[in-house]
């Protein structure tokens, strides 16, 4: 796709030591970058790093490293907002928009179960679509999606299109949803962040789309949720390699 080479730029803070030590996970950010932007990019993430609203981080990490697989290019999911007037009435369309993917209802019960027992998870669960089980093995760090990006040109033509705010938390989170949902074992996503300060959260999958819903918690609650529902049934070593290492650019063209 690209001709100059690209590299995976990644971050990760916490406060009371590296997350590995037992420090409180603050914040995490991921970015594709040519070498002739990689100071505007580690500056961006650091950014990001210190002014989270979790707190000031005393550890935190930014490395990058070169891309050297082939760059899959794929479109952006299509965004539906919800807007509701409560966390009852939010989980509640999250249940509903589950069902509407596929899911059965006591397999969303275990999932829930699974968020409630790792509160401080830094990536994603698992959880197999047949039995509610998490497949995952990465404890509380969990699977943590990375190598993605979208160029903010053209991420910006798709906002002013869609009347969307042009917000890199948004890009970040239509990024992450789309490379979830583009492989084919991923049956939906479940998310909302860890900040304290935003309660906005979203479902997605292929047919969904992109379901953002506005009230997913309480503001000032700091547990943040994500949870892949996947078929089990398919390659997990394979699947998450994708979700790790699959170098992915979101691209959308005006139809």
């Amino acid at each position: 796709m690209q001709e100059e080479r690209l590299y995976s730029v990644r971050m990760r803070a916490a406060k009371g030591g590296p997350h590995e030590q037992g420090g409180k996970h603050i914040s995490g950010g991921e970015m594709l970058s040519t070498y002739e932007n990689m100071r505007q990019a580690v500056n961006h993430l650091l950014d990001k790093a210190l002014t989270h609203s979790k707190g000031n981080p005393d550890f935190v990490q930014i490395q990058f490293d070169a891309i050297d697989e082939p760059i899959k290019q794929i479109d952006p999911l299509l965004i539906r907002k919800n807007e509701v007037e409560s966390v009852e009435a939010g989980q509640a369309l999250v249940r509903e928009l589950l069902e509407q993917a596929g899911i059965k209802r006591e397999v969303i019960d275990k999932a829930y179960k699974q968020l409630a027992e790792h509160s401080d998870m830094r990536g994603a669960i698992l959880v197999d679509v047949h039995s509610g089980e998490r497949i995952d093995d990465r404890r509380e760090k969990g699977v943590r999606v990375s190598r993605m990006d979208w160029w903010n040109a053209n991420f910006e033509q798709w906002a002013n299109h869609f009347n969307e705010p042009s917000y890199s938390r948004v890009k970040e989170a239509l990024v992450l949803a789309t490379k979830v949902s583009a492989h084919p074992a991923t049956i939906a996503e479940l998310c909302w962040s860890d900040d304290p300060e935003y309660i906005t959260g979203y479902v997605a999958s292929k047919a969904l789309g992109y379901q953002r819903i506005s009230h997913l918690k309480e503001y000032g609650d700091e547990q943040g949720c994500r949870l892949f529902f996947v078929d089990g049934s398919n390659d997990m070593d394979d699947y998450i390699f994708f979700l790790e290492k699959q170098p992915v650019f979101i691209h959308w063209d005006e139809v």
